[in-house]
């Protein structure tokens, strides 16, 4: 929730009195009330026909309306969720915020309902097909009763669909059919890029990934390799010499993407996760490079999920690479520059923690545009409460490109120790949605939060910054 201390002070003017101020305390004691209040309208009604206290306690839980609690509980929320609730009598649902931004998918047969956050681990455990498994609608709840009954009910108004996208590129399974077709599309389409960073020249070029999660986004970026090299070769044979000899022939068609696995992760690590406090010991240990095959005249790409603070390749990954001695390192980033916080479940809460962020930062020194920082600042602060905020953040990248700012990362990632030239690529916005058309959700990235809560959250963050705050701005 990005709005906890509002609902705090609903809870207080309700005349509750809330042990903390947590987003999930808040919501239990949101429940708790209107449950309060619905069993003692059932528990009037049937007085009033005459049924004592012990004969009315099995109706009331039969006919407790969860859709009508949820609906007065949830009125004011803001954020992105999907909440599962077990009341004690044996009722129970499963909520899913107005946006869909958290995902919800569940199963059900005669003998039991399921519900996670992905669709694969349900196919996995009950061996079930795709299209059994379905999605809780964005606004709606999956209610199960005490006497097994199961209904989907819509609980909140719809808000636009707005499904986290970052939750397909690096959270989820990639065993889900969907997303695995979704990563690789994302490789897919930033390959053109990749071939105007390597001057087209392929011959000298290694592919490699970095393990485990961009591996999918891998497989397509050297599909798409492959289809760029069979429409040389075709041009080749179909424009060259008519007469062309068999050895040169097998030498055209022998010509194929130089695929390695280079990086190699030793520990099972997530660096993405790890508290600040270790994540420069760690990751300066996490991967082991493979030797022997790159040569000096090569160009070594390889692709990543995302990259968020930049960390890890600083730290490690650069490095490592750069005892290979290639003539370039091209890093390539499946997903677009994080640019912002996000407030609705992934532990991204700083925006001075954000490689982009910081190069941005670097590009304003640069160019005498650092007054744009005290001018945002500002902006956050007089607007903070207001009742429509919008994203003045923005203002601190609109005097760059997405290419100018890569290049800035770049530069900031080499170290002097690093001899081999970097190259920082990341996806565009317009390849995201293409790639992954049906989770819109792209805050992150572009700003464009699609709560009023989380439009305040950013400005916050920015507040924090500058007052050199180390704290969550939600």
């Amino acid at each position: 929730m990005t709005n906890s201390s509002e609902l705090l002070q609903e809870l207080i003017e309700l005349g509750q009195h809330p042990k903390e101020n947590t987003d999930t305390v808040t919501i239990m004691e949101k429940i708790g009330h209107f449950l309060d209040d619905e069993v003692l309208d059932l528990y009037h009604k049937f007085k009033q026909k005459g049924i004592s206290k012990k004969d009315a306690s099995p109706l009331i839980a039969k006919e407790l309306n969860i859709q009508k609690i949820l609906k007065r509980a949830s009125k004011n929320w803001d954020g992105g969720y999907a909440m599962a609730g077990l009341i004690g009598h044996g009722d129970a649902f499963i909520l899913r915020d107005p946006s869909g931004i958290r995902p919800a998918y569940y199963y059900q047969d005669d003998e039991v309902v399921v519900v996670a956050s992905e669709r694969p681990v349900i196919q996995t455990v009950f061996d079930v097909e795709i299209d059994e498994v379905k999605e809780i609608e964005r606004a709606h709840a999956l209610i199960i009763k005490k006497d097994g009954t199961v209904k989907v009910e819509q609980v909140m108004d719809q808000l636009p669909n707005k499904a986290c996208s970052f939750e397909r590129i690096y959270f989820s399974r990639g065993s889900d059919a969907s997303i695995y077709e979704e990563r690789k599309n994302l490789g897919k389409l930033i390959f053109p890029k990749v071939l105007h960073h390597i001057d087209y020249d392929i011959t000298n070029t290694v592919f490699s990934y970095i393990p485990n999660t961009a591996e999918t986004s891998f497989f397509g970026m050297t599909e798409a390799a492959e289809e760029y090299l069979n429409k040389y070769k075709l041009d080749v044979i179909l424009n060259g010499n008519k007469n062309i000899s068999a050895k040169k022939l097998t030498e055209i068609l022998s010509v194929r993407p130089r695929i390695e696995k280079i990086a190699i992760k030793d520990a099972k690590l997530r660096t993405f996760i790890a508290d600040d406090n270790s994540r420069d010991d760690l990751v300066a240990h996490v991967y082991d490079v493979t030797y022997g095959v790159v040569k000096p005249t090569d160009n070594l790409v390889i692709i990543d999920d995302s990259i968020v603070r930049g960390t890890t390749l600083k730290k490690s990954i650069i490095k490592i690479l750069d005892r290979l001695n290639p003539k370039k390192i091209v890093v390539v980033s499946s997903a677009p520059q994080i640019r912002y916080p996000d407030c609705y479940g992934i532990d991204m809460a700083r925006l001075e923690e954000f490689i982009a962020f910081k190069a941005t930062l670097e590009l304003l020194k640069d160019t005498n545009q650092y007054h744009i920082i005290d001018e945002v600042y500002k902006l956050c602060k007089a607007n903070i409460d207001t009742i429509n905020p919008e994203n003045y953040v923005k203002k601190v990248y609109e005097p760059f490109t997405a290419d100018q700012i890569s290049a800035k990362i770049a530069e900031l990632l080499k170290t002097d120790n690093i001899n081999s030239k970097l190259k920082i690529i990341f996806q565009s916005i317009d390849n995201l949605h293409e790639a992954i058309p049906n989770n819109p959700g792209d805050w992150y990235f572009t700003g464009n939060y699609p709560t009023k809560g989380g439009m305040r959250v950013v400005n916050k963050a920015f507040m924090n910054f500058y007052e050199g705050k180390k704290e969550r701005a939600y």
